[in-house]
């Protein structure tokens, strides 16, 4: 064989592979956002054409979904950042137990989500959780974390927190070492103050890694459904009704699958556009 065609035998079968788990199903998906399609219901599908879109674009409660997940994401990603990159700064100025340190900080990050929500939705219970024994031990009073509008967002926003610090941490830290050690010794030599480092030397140039890892983390936050799922259900009332919790309320409770579907492309939609914008600036900021 060729090595053209050598080449074509080795990519064909991962190449099917992914158009049939991965392309096909959005195609399909995008054939059915068209339709008034439900899963439950017999017969073929009619095409409504963009009643579907405009129904979602024009509904409060679509508004009131996407106002609560960019609260999430914002709030999120935000205290992720900013711990993730403490952690990472404090963790690379240590000479001795970096390794033990950095092993403990990425546990969380290897636990599933699943597993993640059902030992904080014990830890959070209002009548037998530990954080509110803590609390009561300390002379403070009760908090119904999970069952209380004012705390129920806060409180998926803090676990989301604890689980994916460590993945900006671990990005951060990447970039913190590979800081060139001669910089620093220059700026040592002319005496420089330990924030003039930090704002001229260690802050740019882990800047762009950070912002790559802002990137992953917004794109996973902007998704989430276990931690909603399994600590509230969207709950109370609907509160922490994400948009991805949405859709699944809308395709398999209501079996609205039309609909649904137009649901999944426009938040695809949303998330490319995004992207891209954010890489242009990333590019910007590299060729500065």
């Amino acid at each position: 064989m060729s090595d053209r065609w050598l080449t074509v035998a080795f990519i064909s079968p991962a190449l099917l592979l992914l158009l049939a788990m991965s392309v096909f199903p959005l195609l399909w998906a995008l054939y059915l956002s068209f339709t008034d399609y439900s899963a439950t219901r017999g017969g073929s599908a009619h095409f409504v054409w963009f009643e579907n879109y405009t129904a979602i674009l024009t509904s409060a409660q679509v508004h009131q979904r996407a106002l609560t997940t960019l609260i999430y994401v914002v709030g999120a990603v935000t205290l992720q950042t900013v711990l993730g990159f403490t952690i990472a700064y404090l963790i690379s100025r240590r000479t001795h137990g970096r390794g033990l340190l950095t092993t403990l900080f990425l546990i969380p990050m290897m636990l599933s989500p699943v597993v993640v929500g059902l030992f904080w939705r014990f830890m959070l219970d209002a009548q037998f959780g530990v954080i509110n024994s803590m609390l009561g031990s300390l002379g403070l009073g009760q908090v119904e974390w999970l069952t209380r509008q004012q705390t129920a967002l806060i409180s998926l926003i803090l676990v989301d927190t604890w689980q994916w610090t460590p993945f900006i941490m671990l990005i951060a830290l990447a970039g913190l070492t590979a800081v060139p050690k001669y910089l620093y010794e220059a700026a040592s030599i002319d005496r420089a103050s330990e924030w003039f480092r930090f704002r001229t030397i260690t802050l740019p140039l882990v800047w762009p890694l950070l912002l790559i890892a802002v990137l992953f983390r917004a794109i996973e936050a902007f998704r989430l459904f276990e931690l909603v799922y399994i600590l509230t259900s969207g709950g109370p009332g609907v509160s922490t009704e994400t948009l991805s919790f949405h859709v699944y309320k809308v395709a398999f409770l209501g079996f609205n699958t039309g609909t649904a579907s137009a649901y999944g492309i426009l938040m695809v939609l949303i998330v490319i556009v995004l992207t891209q914008l954010y890489l242009r600036y990333l590019n910007k900021l590299k060729e500065d």
